[in-house]
């Protein structure tokens, strides 16, 4: 069974909670708060004012520049509010706050139930209809798909991956959405193909999965340009690099370089799934489905949730925080970020929330490092976190920069496997995004 050449862990994947538990519609908020940045680039610029008047699938913002994103009204109402607003980690950040009335839906949006299944249009109708759409990766990367569907002079695509990999503990969101919502899925492949010109297509989904695999190849059938491969549960195998090495058997080299250096294209399962309801029905991305999980959750869950939705509520729907002490990630407990803000609204790359109680609430007392290199081992990019952190605590940034800092991919295998506690993964996302904020600035200048 496939899987990538180095490093990764097997942490239990705790999927358990919540597999099971079908996909919900959750009810709609009295407020909304949309941030106007839920995407790699720059943030979008409001088209609305306080008193506005919006319906469901308005364009509230619009990109500035290629890289960035629309964002639409995922409820109809009145603004009231375009401001700065606390994020889920505290911070202040431009967000376009609704009150609802009703749920007045855009006209031009199909909200029939019929499947379309064919699609004519040409790679930039399709291409331009993903782009007004607003949509984006939505593992967690958040990465502008026209951008990634629009391939540069003198690249070309040879493959289409999709990721239906989800090898972050805990969250079924995609996985409930393969079991669900498959054939959406395989027609946006399909649309994804026609969008960069390949013939053949493969899904990728972790052995743990199954029966999303054996669904997945029933909806595709005799259709041999798309192949759903199983791959060795192993995190981080849904890491871009990580799952084109082990479909395609190539390295993308370190950044600058794109998966598209090596003939790939990769977008998320639920990406997929938008694509469809984006040029099939005209349905900007204004919701998603997000796992709400944790041992100590009384009623985990796979919720539809329009974006703008405080996890609060989704919180409250599940039955409520445990009693004690909790952590709440915005994510899985490998890469997801802690947050200190439950109001925090749910965005495009919020796939889950995951509620930890009890001992797993707490990080363990950091202690000298030992040179066991256990992180070193662990890495799926062949850095070297012990010295990465050191640098950083040194704010060695250079340095950083030549020891290959920006190709890591905050998967969090070594600050798992460290027996010294020692948050390594914090501090190499420090000087990661210095280092890129260096680089930045560094290019503008030339």
């Amino acid at each position: 069974m496939k899987t990538f050449p180095i490093g990764g862990v097997h942490p239990s994947d705790n999927k358990k909670w919540s597999k099971a538990s079908a996909i919900e519609v959750m009810e709609l908020p009295d407020v909304v708060n949309i941030p106007l940045s839920q995407h790699i680039g720059a943030p979008a610029t409001a088209v609305v004012a306080k008193g506005d008047k919006v319906v469901v699938g308005q364009l509230l913002a619009e990109p500035t520049g290629f890289m960035s994103a629309a964002i639409h009204s995922p409820i109809s109402g009145t603004v009231t509010a375009v401001d700065m607003q606390p994020n889920g980690q505290g911070l202040r950040q431009m967000m376009v706050t609704i009150k609802r009335e009703g749920d007045e839906w855009d006209a031009s949006i199909d909200r029939s139930p019929e499947i379309v299944t064919e699609c004519t249009l040409s790679s930039k109708e399709i291409i331009d209809r993903i782009k007004a759409a607003g949509i984006v990766g939505m593992g967690g990367a958040t990465f502008p798909t026209h951008v990634k569907l629009s391939i540069p002079e003198g690249k070309r695509a040879e493959l289409l991956i999709i990721n239906g990999v989800e090898c972050e503990p805990y969250l079924t969101s995609d996985y409930r959405t393969m079991l669900e919502r498959g054939e959406l899925l395989v027609i946006g492949t399909r649309i994804l193909m026609r969008a960069i010109g390949v013939e053949q297509a493969v899904i990728g989904v972790e052995a743990n999965k199954p029966d999303a695999v054996q669904h997945l190849r029933d909806i595709i059938g005799d259709d041999k340009s798309i192949k759903v491969m199983m791959l060795k549960t192993q995190y981080p195998q849904g890491g871009e690099k990580q799952l084109i090495a082990a479909v395609m058997g190539r390295e993308v080299p370190a950044p600058p370089a794109l998966p598209i250096d090596v003939g790939a294209v990769v977008c998320n399962a639920s990406t997929a799934v938008a694509v469809y309801e984006a040029v099939q029905k005209h349905k900007p991305l204004i919701e998603r489905v997000v796992t709400v999980t944790g041992a100590g959750v009384k009623e985990p869950k796979n919720l539809l949730t329009r974006f703008g939705t405080p996890v609060s509520a989704l919180i409250e729907k599940c039955g409520g925080l445990p009693a004690g002490d909790v952590r709440v990630l915005n994510g899985g407990p490998m890469m997801g970020r802690a947050l200190c803000n439950v109001a925090m609204p749910v965005m495009k790359g919020c796939s889950g929330i995951t509620i930890i109680n009890g001992e797993e609430a707490y990080r363990g007392v950091e202690s000298a490092c030992i040179k066991c290199a256990k992180c070193v081992e662990a890495c799926p990019m062949g850095l070297e976190p012990y010295l990465l952190s050191k640098q950083a605590r040194k704010k060695a940034w250079e340095a950083m920069e030549q020891n290959d800092i920006t190709s890591c991919i905050e998967c969090g295998c070594c600050q798992y496997t460290c027996p010294a506690n020692i948050p390594l993964l914090d501090y190499v996302r420090l000087g990661k995004q210095t280092v890129m904020g260096i680089i930045r600035a560094r290019n503008a200048k030339k």
